[in-house]
């Protein structure tokens, strides 16, 4: 008991007044003391937790359906009706209900494997390695060396033909060869011979007769597919393959990084190539560029050897080369050496373009014609001093040396056409003249 403090209660409990001085509380059933007030404020505690979760479980749910929802969505659109059945279709074939509205305007999703074995062990069977062997000269202090050396090269196999095997390549891959090696994908060899060159567009087809096979080399291998250059996009997935750095097959891959790239050769022409990411080193020249479905889509031509420069390998657009590979393929294959006395003759007197006339006039390299002799086949054929041979039958010429060995398979009486630059103008001018060739006259 405290000083002025004067406590009153009823009989019944429901009300009580305490008065402390000039203060008086007064509580009732609602803020009664006892039994009765304490269950007043339990009830009150337990509606507001109640009222709480409430709220809580409305709107855990409102977020989850959305959720749901969005999901829901995304899945029909990653993941339509087959075959563009609508929805009403689908649901029908598992019993469901749907409202009937087709799924129209549905983006299709492609997916691309990082697993390429499947494709590379269907075309590996068309892909061959190719060595050439061919004489270098060199001259030191006076005296000439000759010395073969072989260099690897690919090709891709193309096409059988009345009893040939025909293979594709790049020009300088088979170019100036002695002798030419061919190794299938069952690791047989065989002896292949030049069909024909195209030089400008450094292409070649070469030829191994089917009867030089065995019947399990024969199964073993077989024709690739060639595709459509002109329908590939930027960052469509490829594949690359060949005989890199002659070690063999071997297998990269990567995507397409430029179309219609003008990139200048070492020979000082320009060219229109395919670029990639895909690893080409040498000897993968000549070998095949691929889409994922396994279609040639170019042939691989060479890379970028500058300091610093990775990433960049170049391939000729198989839409621009197969012209030029289905004329080659309709040559007269060149297996034998003519005979001396059966050989074809043009009647000029040859010499080589110096290096230093080339790059300080502009003088075309090839065979310089320092004469045309009365009445021979280069005579009647319009060929004329001073011009210069760089094509024979399509065949690139850059010395006397490679003229000689090109015409060691012609004969007598032959028609074959004959590049030459002319100067006029100020400037050389290509002419294509055909000529028949003629006889050697008999020395006297």
């Amino acid at each position: 008991m405290y000083e002025n403090e004067i406590y009153s209660n009823s009989e019944n409990g429901g009300y009580t007044s305490y008065q402390t001085g000039n203060s008086t509380y007064g509580t009732g059933s609602t803020y009664g003391a006892g039994s009765s007030g304490t269950e007043g404020k339990k009830k009150k505690g337990t509606f507001r937790k109640f009222v709480v979760s409430m709220g809580l479980g409305i709107t855990f749910g409102v977020f989850a359906g959305a959720g749901f929802q969005a999901v829901s969505y995304g899945a029909d659109r990653l993941f339509p009706a087959q075959n563009g059945e609508s929805v009403e279709a689908a649901a029908s074939q598992t019993g469901g209900e749907s409202s009937g509205m087709p799924m129209t305007n549905i983006n299709q999703v492609t997916y691309v494997s990082d697993d390429i074995s499947g494709v590379v062990e269907e075309v590996m069977p068309a892909m061959v390695s190719i060595i050439n062997n061919a004489t270098m000269t060199s001259s030191f202090f006076g005296y000439t060396y000759e010395q073969s050396v072989p260099s690897a090269g690919s090709g891709i196999i193309v096409e059988e033909r009345e009893g040939e095997l025909l293979i594709v390549s790049n020009n300088h891959v088979v170019a100036n060869s002695d002798t030419l090696e061919v190794t299938f994908i069952d690791g047989t060899t065989a002896t292949a011979h030049i069909k024909g060159q195209d030089s400008e567009m450094d292409l070649a087809v070469i030829s191994v007769p089917l009867d030089s096979l065995s019947e399990e080399t024969r199964k073993a291998i077989t024709v690739a597919t060639l595709g459509d250059s002109d329908k590939l996009k930027l960052g469509e997935p490829v594949i690359a393959i060949g005989n890199a750095l002659g070690n063999g097959q071997s297998v990269t891959n990567g995507i397409i990084s430029a179309l219609d790239r003008e990139v200048t050769n070492e020979d000082g022409t320009t060219g229109s190539y395919i670029q990639t990411n895909a690893a080409i080193n040498g000897g993968n020249s000549g070998g095949a560029l691929l889409t994922i479905t396994g279609e040639v889509i170019g042939i691989n031509s060479g890379k970028i050897k500058a300091t610093g420069v990775e990433g960049m390998g170049y391939a000729i657009p198989i839409s621009s080369a197969s012209p030029i590979i289905a004329d080659l393929m309709n040559r007269q294959t060149r297996t034998d050496i003519v005979d001396e006395g059966e050989k074809g003759y043009m009647g000029i007197a040859p010499k080589d373009v110096p290096a230093q006339m080339t790059q300080m006039y502009g003088m075309p390299q090839g065979v310089y014609v320092y004469s045309v002799s009365e009445g021979t086949a280069a005579e009647q054929a319009g060929i004329k001093m001073g011009d210069v041979i760089v094509k024979f039958d399509g065949q690139k010429i850059s010395s006397n040396e490679d003229l000689q060995k090109t015409m060691q398979y012609y004969k007598a009486g032959e028609t074959v056409t004959v590049t030459v630059k002319r100067l006029e103008n100020g400037g050389y001018e290509s002419y294509d003249i055909e000529i028949t060739l003629g006889a050697r006259p008999e020395e006297g």
